[in-house]
């Protein structure tokens, strides 16, 4: 009983498949589709041949076997109608072709009951030559040794022609001749690169075009060229006459050539060469170094920049293009054959390569297909729901450019059952809110396409102001309220069986947003917030989301730009902080329940300084300046003021503004030249675009380049020199930098001289780090005077020379003591020593000053000190010695060679020591604004000099003042200061051997009557203080009284 059931089951589904497809049934897994195993091309038919026949071929493979149809320009070919038109098997014959009605683009279908394919198209074109204008060509002359062309002008033709020459009479074709002529293949012209006498004659183009059926040639009337004979023809520099594009663009595969022709004398010899760091390919062979280059089976890897340099001995001359490699669509990925059951979905997908990139349509049994119902194209994507059996057949992805097309293939097979909700039953809770519209699917499998209808409860839903039901099982229902609440059943019935689903609806109240977000306009690092209020049903949560440009914000990152702003649940508002350039776009809030969401949009704009510029290259490199290249970066909604050009060299780590002309360069330049560079100096650069936001991010370093080489522009510093060794000349100086060198091969040049000669030695230098030259020659006198100078030079030339200096030979020393030494006694500690001067020609060199030597009277005189002054002065004073000692002493010169022979010696003895007791029972009383102060007589012992008398040392606020006494007076009258400050006085005694020990108060206003306590700790310090009151012994005492 189950087999005779699932017989009947597969004859009447056998049946609804066989009406879907017109009556036919394509029986699964005995039947398929067609396959095609040979399909058209194009061809060139000779216009005028009505005797001939064209095939265009067409074979598939299917099962059964397939019948054929042809289009020409999507209209079907009259094939039994029009007698010139005959099938065999598949293939297309046409019988007398003719121009102008049956050209065009011509594709097979291929058909049976399983579908229908459609082929590539093939071009059927008439191809023609036309003769050449009967009217005669005016005569041309060309100078001997001078280049000259003789233009082809063919007649019309099609397709491309090939081109030769001949001379005077047929088949005397004209030769290369050792490069010096050349017939261009693009224009047909006959080039010759220096005229020869032999070269007067008449010419004729000779054309020929190649079809695949024939070929057919002419050839024009008379060029008639005269060479008028030069002996003395001027040689000239090579001038580039045939240029190929400056963009040639060429299929990958095949072959492209790029043509090079140059006048000159004597003859250009040619060579290629890339320039975008690739090497010429190899396949180039002989064609590298003549007037046609040949790249055969062209890859992506030939594309670039290609120079043609035409040389000879008088100079050269360069011309430059770009090959830019395209290629035919070629399948990356295609479909396969899928056999899919009924209302599920069809993904299929292509991927083709090829440049410019394809573009992909779809085909389904030879009609094109497009997005619509349940069918959805998206380029190489095709997507196909609900299937059903009318969407079985064959299916072909073509993928398109410029160059070509490719077709792929596939079938599809839909399979067939009864209503079944199983797998996609009525949603069974379906949520709606008030006031909106609500859609119920019904989509059960089944095959064929069941009736669908819907009810609610017993009631029979039908198409009415608020409800619709689709054919295809979909309810409607819109402006809803909560009577509308309840069960809805889907009804679905084929005539394999029924089936039934039930949902529920719930009605809410709608979500809608009652306050939108407007669009903004901040400057780069502004706080903005957008506004999203919004209402609910209050049964449910409301949340809110904000999305930029349709990605998902997270607003949980404490620390990132976005925040949600804290409110009432209906309030959703977003806060960004410190806004960035990436913050800009299209802001969507959406707040959303279970049940239903509503959403709404703004645009943010953010202003901020531009953007890197980009493509930064530099060309035209020279000694000192380069030319920057760049394109223009955005402008962040502000638009570009200037811009500025930042460098670094070799030498430096930093980035620095560079000059450049114009100084200032505005906001629409694309290039400038940056000036004043080192030659010989590797540099980058990069340029920074600004408006009134500022300045933005800088380009991409540009790569290193290296300035030209130049001669140097400055000449080395710190010329000097002198000392040394005896008979020798030292002259020294500061080595150049690098940022000074301008080019390899650096060096120096030295010249010296005699003062009193005319003839300069030069001595080249040729290390960079050399810093001082000795020149040595036994004759040289001491100190003499030389004048010397110095320049750089390197490869690219010689510097300028720098000032000339004076520098002397080496010194020896003085060989003349000074005369009539005297050293007399000052104190205990000093003695003063006078001389008289040495003349400086007895210095041997330059005299820099005297040595004093001194000895106590029991000492060797190698054991004496030594004071030096440090100039010419023929006096000296010696301190630090001791008191009652008697000394010895000797002067001498000195001058860099060392000391000359001593003076005779004398004698001195220094006084004895002052007391070294300070004055005792020191009083003072105050009196309104001034202070007197006593003190008791200091007596010398036997061995201290006598007491002179005393001096007093006021001093107050940073101001000092001494007054000096006879050695009777033991007291003084000082003045008080007016602000109640305070005065330090010092009392000492002093005498022929110097001041005596001291003693300090302090002496206020207020101090009233007082007695000094001896400063016990006054000793060494006091004697330092000795020479301060010898020095200042004539100062003046000022603001004290009489006494």
């Amino acid at each position: 009983m189950g087999t005779r059931r699932f017989l009947c089951l597969l004859a009447v589904s056998s049946l609804a498949l066989g009406y879907a497809l017109g009556g036919e049934v394509c029986v699964a897994g005995h039947d398929s589709g067609p396959v095609f195993e040979e399909q058209p091309s194009g061809l060139v038919y000779p216009e005028g041949l009505s005797e001939g026949k064209v095939t265009l071929n067409c074979q598939a493979r299917a099962s059964p076997a397939a019948s054929y149809r042809w289009r020409v320009n999507g209209t079907d070919v009259p094939v039994g109608m029009d007698p010139r038109f005959t099938l065999v098997a598949g293939n297309l014959v046409i019988s007398g072709p003719r121009y102008g009605h049956d050209g065009g683009s011509y594709q097979c279908l291929a058909i049976n009951r399983c579908g229908t394919i459609v082929s590539r198209a093939a071009n059927l074109r008439f191809g023609y030559l036309h003769d050449f204008p009967p009217e005669s060509r005016s005569p041309q002359t060309a100078n001997e040794g001078v280049g000259t062309f003789l233009a082809c002008q063919p007649p019309a033709h099609y397709p491309a022609l090939s081109y030769r020459w001949f001379l005077n009479e047929f088949p005397s074709f004209v030769q290369p001749d050792g490069g010096r002529r050349f017939v261009s293949q693009v224009t047909g012209n006959l080039y010759l690169a220096k005229a020869e006498p032999n070269d007067t004659g008449s010419y004729f183009c000779f054309t020929t075009i190649d079809m695949e059926i024939s070929t057919k040639s002419t050839f024009s009337k008379a060029n008639q060229l005269t060479v008028q004979p030069d002996v003395n023809a001027r040689k000239s520099a090579p001038s580039i006459k045939v240029r190929f594009p400056a963009e040639t663009y060429a299929l990958a595969g095949h072959t492209t050539q790029l043509e090079c022709f140059a006048y000159g004398n004597p003859v250009p010899q040619l060579r290629w060469r890339r320039l975008d760091g690739g090497l010429l390919p190899s396949k180039a062979g002989a064609s590298a170094e003549g007037p046609i280059l040949t790249l055969p089976e062209l890859t992506f890897d030939d594309e670039g920049l290609y120079e043609c340099e035409a040389y000879n001995s008088e100079g050269r001359n360069t011309h430059q293009g770009r090959i830019n490699v395209q290629a035919q669509p070629e399948w990356l990925e295609v479909m396969s054959d899928s056999e899919v059951e009924i209302s599920s979905e069809l993904h299929w997908s292509c991927v083709a390569a090829g440049k410019p990139r394809p573009s992909i349509r779809w085909l389904r049994n030879g009609q094109p297909l497009s997005t619509q119902d349940r069918v959805e194209v998206t380029g190489g994507r095709l997507k196909v729901s609900h299937l059903a059996l009318e969407d079985s057949g064959m299916y072909q992805c073509v993928a398109e450019n410029k160059h070509g097309t490719v077709y792929s293939n596939a079938e599809l097979r839909v399979q067939v059952q009864a209503p079944d909700f199983r797998q996609n039953p009525v949603r069974r809770l379906v949520p709606a809110a008030r006031g909106g519209q609500v859609t119920m699917e019904c989509r059960p499998r089944a095959a064929p396409k069941p009736t669908l209808f819907w009810s609610r409860g017993t009631e029979l839903l039908t198409n009415s102001s608020r409800v619709t039901v689709t054919p295809d099982g979909l309810l409607r229902i819109r402006n809803i309220s909560r009577a509308d609440e309840g069960k809805y059943t889907c009804f679905a019935e084929n005539y394999l069986g029924k089936a039934n689903s039930t949902g529920h609806l719930s009605v809410r109240d709608a979500t809608k947003i009652t306050l939108a977000p407007s669009n903004a306009d901040i400057n780069q690092g502004e706080n903005v917030t957008l506004q999203c209020h919004a209402s609910h049903d209050p049964t449910m949560d409301l949340t809110f989301t904000w999305a930029l440009n349709g990605v998902l914000l997270d607003l949980e990152d404490p620390a990132g730009p976005y925040h949600r702003v804290e409110g009432k649940e209906t309030i959703g508002d977003l806060l960004i902080v410190s806004g960035q350039l990436s913050h800009a776009g299209t802001y969507g809030c959406t707040a959303q329940t279970v049940v239903d969401s509503a959403a709404a949009a703004a645009k943010l704009v953010v202003r901020g300084p531009p953007g890197p510029p980009g493509g930064l290259v530099v060309k035209n490199v020279a000694e000192s300046s380069v030319e920057l290249r760049w394109s223009r970066g955005y402008d962040n909604h502000s638009p570009i003021g200037k811009y500025v050009i930042m460098g670094r060299s070799s030498l430096s780590s930093g980035w620095r503004k560079m000059r450049t002309d114009p100084v200032n360069i505005e906001g629409n330049a694309e290039s400038t030249r940056v000036i004043d560079l080192l030659p010989w100096m590797d540099y980058e650069f990069q340029v920074i675009a600004s408006n009134i936001l500022g300045s933005g991010e800088p380009s991409m370093a540009s790569h290193t380049v290296r300035t030209q080489q130049a001669a140097p522009t400055v000449a080395p510093s710190g010329l000097g020199g002198g000392g040394g060794d005896r008979n020798e000349l030292i002259i020294t100086w500061t080595p150049m930098a690098r940022e000074y060198q301008n080019g390899d091969g650096f060096g120096y040049i030295l010249a010296f001289r005699r003062r009193d000669t005319t003839a300069w030695t030069v001595v080249p230098i040729p290390n960079v780090e050399s810093s001082r030259y000795v020149y040595s020659n036994q004759s040289l006198s001491p100190y003499c005077p030389f004048q010397v100078k110095i320049k750089a030079y390197n490869r690219k030339g010689e510097g300028p020379f720098s000032q000339v200096a004076t520098v002397h030979s080496a010194e020896e020393e003085p060989t003349v003591a000074p005369s009539s030494i005297n050293a007399t006694a000052l104190t205990a500690f000093d003695i003063q020593v006078s001389w008289e001067a040495v003349q400086q020609l007895s210095a041997n060199g330059l005299l820099r000053g005297y040595e004093i030597r001194y000895w106590r009277q029991h000492e060797r005189e190698a054991a004496a000190d030594r004071v030096r002054t440090a100039g010419l002065e023929t006096t000296a004073r010696v301190s630090g010695l001791r008191p009652s000692t008697r000394y010895h002493v000797a002067v001498l010169a000195y001058n860099s060679a060392g000391t000359g022979p001593a003076s005779p010696r004398t004698t001195v003895t220094t006084r004895r020591p002052p007391p070294n007791r300070p004055p005792g029972n020191v009083s003072w009383k105050t009196d309104g604004s001034s202070v007197t102060v006593r003190w008791d007589q200091v007596k010398a012992m036997h061995n201290e000099s006598a007491v002179l008398g005393y001096k007093v040392l006021y001093k107050h606020e940073g101001q000092t003042a001494l007054k000096v006494l006879d050695k009777g007076k033991t007291s003084v009258k000082l003045p008080l200061p007016k602000d109640n400050g305070y005065v330090v006085l010092e009392i000492r005694s002093w005498g022929d051997g110097g001041d005596g020990a001291a003693h300090e108060t302090i002496v206020s206003r207020d101090s009233g009557t007082g007695m000094m306590v001896q400063n016990q700790a006054a000793t060494l310090q006091s004697y330092k203080c000795l020479l301060l009151f010898a020095t200042t012994l004539f100062l003046p005492l000022v603001g004290l009284m009489d006494l």
